[in-house]
Order: C-alpha cells, then sequence, then structure tokens
C-alpha cells in the first residue's frame, strides 16, 4: 500500500515560553554584537569631529552648569568637591540613561527592515543599543578622572559602589528604553515625546546642583523621578567625604526601575508578534 506523503512544515515564531525565548536570545547573541558594533560604528559617521561629540556635549553642559547654578545661583557642592566636578558626576549618569533612552526607542524603527523580513528576538534590537551609551560613558569617565587629577580631588572608598550604581543606571534606561521601542511602533508621536522626555528630564533632575538643595518636605517626592537616586548614588560613589545617600530616595529608584524593567519586558513580549506587521 502506498503511504501517503507528508511534506514538512517549518513555522518560525517567538518562542511561547520565556524559557525557550531567553534560551533564542542566547543562541542569537552574534546578532547582538553585530548590532551593537555597527550602531557603534555608524553613531558619528560623516561628522566632522566624530567621536568627540561624546565628550564636548557633558562637558559644555557642565560649563553652561557651573556657571549658573554654581557661579550666579551660588548652589553648595557636596563632599568638598569643586562644583565641576560635582556636575560632571551626575553628567555620567544622565548621559548614559539620554544616549540610551534615545537609541532604544528608535532602534525598532530604524531596522524595520530586518523585523519584516526574518524572525529573531525583537528585544536583541533595543538591548544592542545600549551599548552606544555604554561607550560613550566610558569615554566621558575618563573625561571625570581628568577633572580630579586637574583638581587634585580623590575618591573615597565608597568608589568601590560605583559598578552597582551603573547597572542601576543601565536598568533605568534599558525599561524605559524597552517601552519607548514598543510604543513608538504602533504610535509614532513617542518620537517627538522621547527627545522633549530627556530635555525637560535634564533640567528636573540633579544634574546641575546638588538634591540637598531640595527642602526635606518634598526629597522623598522628588524622589519618584528614578534618576534622582541614581544621580545621588553615583555623587556619593565618586565625591565621597561628608556626602550623604539619601536612603529612602534610593529605594524608590530601585523599586521603580524594577516594575519599569518587568512591565517594559512583559509589555515588549505581550506585542512582539505584531512588530511586523505594524511596522
Amino acid at each position: 500500500m502506498d503511504k501517503q506523503q507528508q511534506t514538512p512544515t517549518l513555522i518560525i515564531e517567538p518562542g511561547k515560553s520565556a524559557g525557550r525565548y531567553w534560551a533564542d536570545l542566547w543562541r542569537y547573541r552574534e546578532l547582538f554584537f553585530f548590532l551593537s558594533w555597527r550602531d557603534i560604528l555608524v553613531r558619528y559617521k560623516q561628522t566632522v569631529i566624530g567621536i568627540a561629540w561624546s565628550v564636548l556635549r557633558p562637558l559644555l553642559t557642565m560649563i553652561v552648569f557651573t556657571i549658573i547654578f554654581g557661579k550666579f545661583a551660588k548652589f553648595p557642592s557636596e563632599g568638598g568637591a569643586p562644583y565641576p566636578i560635582l556636575v560632571f558626576a551626575a553628567m555620567l549618569p544622565w548621559q548614559l540613561f539620554a544616549n540610551t533612552l534615545s537609541e532604544t526607542s528608535n532602534s525598532l524603527i530604524t531596522n524595520a527592515s530586518m523585523i519584516s523580513k526574518v524572525y529573531f528576538p525583537r528585544l536583541i534590537i533595543p538591548a544592542s543599543a545600549v551599548i552606544v551609551g555604554l561607550v560613550d560613558f566610558i569615554i566621558s569617565f575618563f573625561i571625570l578622572v581628568l577633572l580630579m587629577l586637574w583638581y587634585g580631588f580623590t575618591p573615597d572608598w565608597q568608589v568601590l559602589a560605583l559598578p552597582l550604581f551603573i547597572i542601576l543606571a543601565l536598568a533605568t534606561a534599558l525599561g524605559t528604553g524597552i517601552w519607548m521601542a514598543a510604543l513608538n511602533v504602533k504610535y509614532r508621536d513617542f518620537r517627538y515625546i522621547v527627545p522633549f522626555m530627556v530635555q525637560f528630564g535634564l533640567y528636573v533632575s540633579p544634574v546641575g546642583f546638588s538634591s540637598t538643595v531640595v527642602p526635606e518636605q518634598w526629597r522623598l517626592l522628588y524622589s519618584i523621578n528614578p534618576m534622582v537616586g541614581v544621580i545621588d548614588g553615583f555623587r556619593w560613589s565618586l565625591l565621597g567625604g561628608d556626602t550623604q545617600l539619601y536612603l529612602p530616595g534610593l529605594a524608590i529608584s530601585v523599586v521603580l526601575t524594577t516594575l519599569l524593567l518587568w512591565s517594559g519586558l512583559k509589555y515588549f513580549r505581550s506585542v512582539e508578534r505584531t512588530f511586523a506587521d505594524v511596522i
């Protein structure tokens, strides 16, 4: 008796279970490294001064904030640190957050051709964009080291905790960026909302001034901005001395960042399979 031949069907789709999905992310790790390297190469392509922009932007912002808040407004510094170091210590996490958020929020749109043609875990795209912000952060960190040498300022033992606050800053940026990236696919208004968030956040976050100038009765409410705890943590790590870490604000930042990252991943996974149709 002839047996009916059956043609095998291959279905490529995102893993249905979380375990399979994370396994897919590991299998496609080479794509992650490729996208990260590509984004780094094209970051300042066809610019006159190239990667020097990653130095000039925070440096010029630091000068402006030092003049406005340090010279004119006469705001106090922390830990006996010169005011430029106070500002630049806050510019590091803010630049990491702002650059990462800007890159991740537009990452799916700029890679639309890839998404519509082949399956891979889409989370790789915004995750790889984080590396660009991290490279700018490393370059700017060396500028801070030079500033400290110039002023003869030496950090205390608290600097050992700096990696923890770098991770917290990355988690805050990635959690927010994943939300914005997923929403940007369906609602293109977010391409205009994100730059406004970054610009507005720069002035309401304690970048140009110490958060200690905020009245004590308002400080807990002020810490609802998760970057407040991140910036305070950076300053505590880098400035040392009598710099105080506002623990309630740090706790709020950790909780909000965890919620942002968890909810962002959950929402991203729920709409991921629709990206190819909508984008």
